[in-house]
């Protein structure tokens, strides 16, 4: 007899910064995401609008009192049909380019950062 699955769904990806607010701006204008809850203490919260067929995890900004100073642990990836232009479009945004990473054919890909040093990737599609 197979075991239960377990009762555990993701729902979220947690995101340290110094400030909720600009980090709110970046990702809501990067994803297209809306407001799942306002600021509140150290939290504010991020979701895919409900008819986004792509949906995702949600995201959530905690507000911690320490700078980063070292590479994430954790990063999400993201993929676009046009990686350059999605780059570009991040960088207005704030966003910034930590690297590129070509490793041959088909796996070719761009380390960004959030205004708050966090990590992500963005491929192509």
């Amino acid at each position: 007899m197979a075991e239960p699955l377990p009762d555990l769904a993701m729902h979220a990806v947690v995101l340290d910064c110094p400030q909720t607010e600009p980090l709110v701006q970046f990702w809501s204008a990067a994803l297209g995401y809306v407001t799942w809850f306002e600021p509140f203490g150290q939290f504010a919260g991020l979701k895919p609008p409900p008819d986004d067929p792509r949906r995702g995890l949600a995201l959530i900004f905690q507000k911690v009192p320490e700078a980063k100073v070292v590479k994430n642990r954790a990063h999400v990836d993201y993929d676009a049909a046009d990686r350059a232009a999605e780059v570009e479009r991040l960088i207005r945004l704030g966003g910034t380019v930590v690297r590129e990473v070509d490793e041959g054919p088909g796996m070719r890909w761009t380390v960004m950062a959030d205004p708050a040093g966090n990590e992500f990737c963005v491929a192509q599609r």
